[in-house]
């Protein structure tokens, strides 16, 4: 039986060409990234990350958002079935009228991704790049592992862009209100020229990227992988990086961004596990 997240993904997929995008009502969704079961205790356990996904999922059974994306980092360790089987059997308690979106990140894949891992990842956690329809927004899911280091899976990194490029050009004939990027390595930080590190795209495909997004009207790429919060922009598109749900290494503490889409535009905010809201008002 595929996972839940995988027939969530498969519907949306085909609703986004039965479907044209007009006017929508206003939603929210809660972004959630790197809960990379296994990090607390350098995978001897992964109790703490399972305490902190289980308040996120439990929050978002509460508020009822329009969907929940997880970007990235799954678990800590690749392949491991006991970190993989608590993050699914956490998953499974979210309410099943939320579609739930898995990322592939780096810990998911590996940092050098190969066909095997991929194939692994997959098999486990459903399509490593997929594209799904929430009211006037279309999002677009990315394996960003592959484009940072595609060297050990060339064959899977062309097939992904040339996949993305056709999504970008279905997306804006159809007339999305939005599309979004959802990853789980940021493009860059802070400048689109800073020099490549660990947390960013290298430059030799970070911009061409950035200028296919911009040229098909992308407004929003969210991320995380930093395991803090940033925000910086390239033209007139937002690049919003999450802080984790699981182990921080930032001033900031474990949490979740709310993101809410109205005819206006969208707004988000990062909300530490302390402080998040009783409701998230979506009308005004």
């Amino acid at each position: 039986m595929r996972p839940r997240h995988y027939l969530h993904a498969l519907t949306a997929f085909l609703l986004l060409g039965l479907y044209s995008i007009g006017s929508e009502k206003p939603f929210f969704f809660i972004q959630l990234t790197d809960p990379q079961f296994g990090m607390y205790a350098a995978d001897a356990d992964f109790a703490q990350e399972s305490a902190n996904f289980a308040f996120a999922i439990a929050t978002a059974n509460r508020l009822k958002p329009a969907f929940v994306i997880v970007t990235g980092d799954l678990i800590n360790k690749a392949g491991d079935p006991a970190q993989a089987s608590a993050y699914l059997s956490a998953c499974s308690r979210l309410d099943r009228s939320i579609p739930l979106y898995n990322v592939a990140g780096n810990h998911d894949v590996g940092n050098k991704p190969t066909p095997e891992s991929i194939a692994a990842y997959t098999a486990l956690f459903g399509p490593d790049h997929y594209s799904f329809r929430s009211g006037g927004m279309i999002g677009i899911v990315l394996n960003s592992t592959l484009i940072h280091s595609p060297q050990s899976a060339m064959q899977q990194y062309q097939a992904q862009e040339t996949w993305l490029e056709t999504e970008l050009e279905k997306a804006k004939k159809d007339g999305a209100g939005h599309i979004v990027i959802f990853q789980h390595h940021p493009w860059f930080l802070k400048e689109p020229d800073e020099p490549d590190q660990y947390e960013n795209i290298p430059r030799a495909r970070r911009s061409r990227y950035l200028d296919l997004f911009r040229r098909y009207g992308v407004t929003h790429l969210f991320s995380g992988h930093y395991h803090r919060n940033q925000v910086a922009h390239y033209g007139p598109m937002e690049l919003i990086v999450t802080g984790p749900i699981g182990m921080p290494l930032g001033k900031e503490k474990s949490g979740m961004r709310m993101v809410i889409l109205r005819d206006t535009g969208f707004e988000h905010r990062y909300y530490e596990m302390g402080e998040i809201p009783n409701r998230i008002e979506i009308s005004r």
